[in-house]
């Protein structure tokens, strides 16, 4: 295992197995996010980025109570009280969610406990999302008063539709891992005790597949959810014809044919 050199405690960042881990640790908070775990973030991914080892990343909240319940609004008096002191915070915010959103390799959320409001927008960053059974949903923005971007919001109703994305936001409510899902918003909802097994397992399947066969996956549904004005499908048709030339191509028919389990390495 090797654990990255991060200038804050409270983010715990890890490559074992071919997995990549976020791990966010602030649990006496509820893992609420301050605003030196956003500035870290993107550092995080440019370094699993870059790193051929790590095949995908999965985000887990430490404790066990929460995944991530929100911004460290205990810290707003010291780094959100001018303007410029604002206008940073969100960018640093804004680059941390863009660093995410943009890994070309698979992001699973691994989510145990309480994720709301900004927790539930670094859940959505992710492709997939696995929940503990007595995990808790929920963006109480009406209930504070506070504005939401579009953005936010279009992420949203990509996933669960129009109807439930209203429901969410005109209630500010709380949801079950069982609402969740029937929702859409999360893939699978899973017994707690059972849920890190799951993910581990899950994540090991992705990881024994071919990484070039993934990655063009992802960036294709990805260019499919941009207006078509926006696509571009000649990364998507390279990204598919380096599949075709590769050496991973010829090691999954020989291994076919072989009866055995193929050896892929992204090449």
């Amino acid at each position: 295992m090797h654990r990255l050199d991060l200038p804050t405690e409270k983010i715990i960042a890890e490559i074992k197995d071919n997995i990549g881990w976020i791990k966010f640790n602030q649990p006496e908070k509820r893992n609420a996010i301050s605003l030196n775990m956003w500035e870290t973030i993107p550092s995080i991914i440019e370094e699993f980025s870059n790193n051929d080892e790590v095949r995908l990343v999965i985000m887990k909240g430490e404790g066990g109570k929460a995944f991530v319940s929100g911004a460290d609004i205990s810290e707003f008096d010291q780094v959100r009280n001018t303007p410029d002191q604002v206008e940073y915070y969100e960018k640093a915010s804004s680059l941390a969610k863009d660093s995410l959103c943009n890994l070309k390799k698979p992001l699973i959320a691994m989510i145990e406990g309480f994720c709301i409001g900004g927790g539930m927008g670094i859940a959505l960053t992710a492709d997939i999302r696995i929940a503990s059974d007595d995990s808790k949903f929920g963006i109480p923005a009406a209930r504070l008063g506070l504005g939401y971007g579009y953005e936010g919001i279009k992420e949203l109703m990509n996933l669960v539709g129009p109807a439930y994305a209203k429901e969410i936001f005109f209630t500010g409510n709380r949801f079950s891992s069982v609402d969740a899902e029937r929702m859409g918003l999360i893939n699978k909802c899973v017994e707690k005790k059972q849920l890190k097994q799951y993910v581990f397992d899950f994540a090991s399947r992705i990881a024994m597949n071919a990484p070039l066969t993934v990655l063009a996956s992802k960036a294709a549904i990805n260019e499919g959810l941009k207006n078509f004005e926006e696509q571009n499908l000649d990364i998507i048709a390279q990204m598919v014809d380096k599949c075709f030339r590769s050496e991973d191509y010829v090691e999954g028919r020989n291994a076919f044919m072989e009866k055995r389990t193929p050896n892929f390495k992204g090449k």
